[in-house]
């Protein structure tokens, strides 16, 4: 469902060369599975011999044992709907081979040889077991049922959702992993078997590994250890668990349990298929590498796991790090790029002064900011930044103070132009009554401003720096040929949830006199402040009672370019991200962002430069190219 399938990664308690005790273990984790609705269950290396046999695997009744002992796994698994991958040792033409069994309904759909063999300080494989390397379009009998796919070259096809391929350990190690192959032939789930050993440190490399070939692949990576009933002579074993989506890790167990232990975690295919349309570098290396072909199992589509029960954390704000080094550490990256923009912009136009129109709002507030921090890079005075503050009909004393104390307090030179007599002559040029407060009201101001902005710059030899952010761009919430203009837009690719996280994180870095004001900012109401206030002063107009929450917008956007996500999967997320809200609400937040992000499109056909900070922007240039006429109405007919 939205393509969210339920990977378990099992660890049984196992007894090294006992294969009756080890296949129990697996049929009841596999029943256990099963009750989690688990689509496909992970086991690690060898886990029906043990890893750890050593010379034992040269006995035929060794050997002959663990053949019954898959047996009687298939028998205790044929009722279970999910997919299996099981390792093993298993004869096949005279050499014996470390395999995956790839298993449903009592049917051993496929087997998987491992291909490279560790044989350096603790490892000895190439001792008992013989490469998988260059076995294709082979057949196999095994524990009674004949005629099975065997060879490095399977991969495990439920249709374009789900196409599973396989490795064993030392695999990932090696420099071109069979997944990476596996991944170009179309696999999007990836599985490794594994007998790892712990080592000081060797778990941070392990997960290392696992994230960066499940980024490299536009894959789901899921990996399942040997657990510590592996540990024998000189090796410890800690059964250490892995699933990563795409570069995000997803699941990282505990380690050293002495328990049979079953771990899940529901991925997402359809973010890895889109991924996969979006990243070229992929698309590239599947037309410039040359692959081996692979061969498809058929099988049908596993259980997936129930829309109400999906164990998926969706992140109420995608575009901030949940944790606060990370947000720290995000927001310095992104204004120092922000800084670093301007800076060679002033450099390259030779520009004597940076002109900024000034609100006491957010967004302005950030770019500010910017623009003295830029100066101070370039070691300018910060004086050579013009600040210019225009009240007009719907400026509050608050963000009017706030604006005229913080150019103050930051030494930037401080203009004040009230642009409500410029208004009303235009009005009246226009034949506009005054007392309409419609949208002609409202942009007559925004021109108003940015006219002003554009020639204080002519007269200076300065650039109009823009304040708008990438939410508003989404929501095409701007003033054509108003704010939506400028010669550099510092904030363009920085949504509204983490432009608030910027301003605090500057905030933190001021002295009190700027972090006292900047606090206030960020407690003011998000507001164009272009209709006339309440009798008291305060804001009338405000942004997120009109269009909605900029979280759930942020939410919308995130999901909907990044992923592609279609509206009933954008609701379902949205719900588990915002259960303070009710869904019937939602949907209409949705059906907004929706229409506006669509009908809005031509002002971002033509927005000016600006530094991207992320890997969603809506630049017309680099990222987001959309025709200006594209209609909503099939996006919207899903909401009903």
């Amino acid at each position: 469902m939205f393509g969210f399938y339920r990977i378990a990664v099992c660890v049984p308690v196992v007894r090294v060369a006992d294969p009756d005790f080890n296949a129990k273990q697996i049929i009841e984790l596999a029943n256990r599975g099963s009750t989690e609705s688990a689509s496909v269950m992970l086991f690690p290396e060898l886990a029906v011999s043990s890893y750890s046999c050593g010379d034992l695997f040269y006995n035929d009744l060794l050997l002959d044992g663990v053949e019954k002992a898959v047996g009687r796994i298939l028998d205790g698994t044929s009722s279970l709907d999910a997919i299996m991958a099981i390792g093993t040792p298993m004869r096949w033409q005279g050499r014996l081979f470390n395999t995956a069994l790839l298993l449903r309904h009592g049917k051993i759909l496929g087997i998987v040889p491992k291909t490279h063999l560790p044989n350096y300080k603790e490892f000895y494989e190439k001792r008992h077991f013989a490469s998988g390397h260059g076995i294709r379009n082979a057949w196999a009998n095994y524990a009674g049922q004949s005629h099975i796919p065997f060879g490095t070259d399977l991969l495990f096809d439920a249709g374009e959702e789900l196409r599973i391929g396989v490795e064993i350990c030392e695999d990932l190690w090696s420099v071109v992993p069979p997944s990476s192959w596996q991944a170009l032939r179309s696999a999007n789930l990836l599985l490794n078997l594994s007998a790892s050993n712990e080592l000081v440190g060797k778990a941070d490399y392990r997960r290392s590994l696992v994230q960066a070939q499940s980024a490299r692949c536009v894959a789901v990576y899921a990996y399942a250890s040997a657990g510590v009933h592996e540990t024998t002579t000189d090796t410890v074993c800690g059964g250490h668990c892995l699933v990563a989506e795409n570069g995000s890790i997803l699941l990282d167990s505990k380690r050293f349990g002495r328990e049979s232990e079953l771990y899940c975690t529901d991925v997402d295919l359809d973010r890895v298929r889109a991924a996969r349309l979006l990243e070229s570098p992929f698309n590239d290396s599947v037309a410039t590498i040359d692959c081996p072909e692979a061969r498809l199992i058929p099988m049908a589509m596993p259980p997936v796991p129930e829309r109400p029960h999906i164990q998926r954390v969706f992140e109420r704000t995608p575009f901030v790090p949940a944790s606060q080094d990370q947000r720290i550490e995000r927001c310095k990256e992104i204004f120092a790029i922000q800084t670093a923009g301007l800076a060679k912009r002033m450099e390259h136009t030779h520009a004597a002064k940076l002109v900024i129109g000034v609100s006491g709002g957010l967004d302005s507030t950030l770019a500010l900011l910017v623009c003295v921090h830029a100066m101070r890079l370039l070691q300018r005075p910060v004086s050579d930044v013009i600040a210019i503050t225009m009240p007009g009909f719907g400026t509050t004393n608050r963000t009017c103070n706030n604006a005229i104390l913080l150019c103050c307090e930051l030494g930037v030179e401080l203009r004040q132009i009230s642009i409500v007599e410029a208004c009303r002559e235009h009005f009246r040029s226009i034949g506009h009554d005054e007392s309409i407060h419609d949208v002609t009201y409202e942009n007559v101001q925004a021109r108003e401003r940015t006219q002003i902005l554009m020639d204080v710059a002519n007269s200076v030899n300065g650039l109009v720096i823009g304040t708008g952010d990438l939410s508003e761009m989404a929501m095409g919430w701007s003033t054509y040929n108003g704010d939506h203009i400028s010669m550099y837009a510092v904030n363009c690719s920085i949504p509204k949830t983490l432009i608030r996280y910027l301003v605090s994180f500057v905030a933190d870095d001021s002295t009190d006199a700027v972090r006292k004001l900047l606090l206030d900012v960020l407690d003011t109401p998000v507001s164009p402040e272009l209709l006339p206030a309440e009798k008291n002063g305060n804001i009338l107009q405000k942004t997120e009672e009109i269009l909605g929450p900029y979280e759930v917008h942020d939410f919308f956007l995130y999901h909907f370019v990044k992923e592609g996500a279609s509206p009933e999967k954008l609701l379902f997320m949205a719900t588990r991200a915002f259960p303070d809200y009710p869904i019937e609400r939602l949907r209409k937040y949705l059906k907004t962002f929706l229409h506006r992000f669509f009908t809005q499109q031509f002002k971002r056909s033509c927005t000016p430069d600006g530094p991207k900070v992320g890997t969603i922007s809506l630049s017309p240039r680099g990222d987001w190219r959309m025709p200006s006429d594209a209609s909503s109405a099939l996006w919207e007919s899903h909401l009903g």
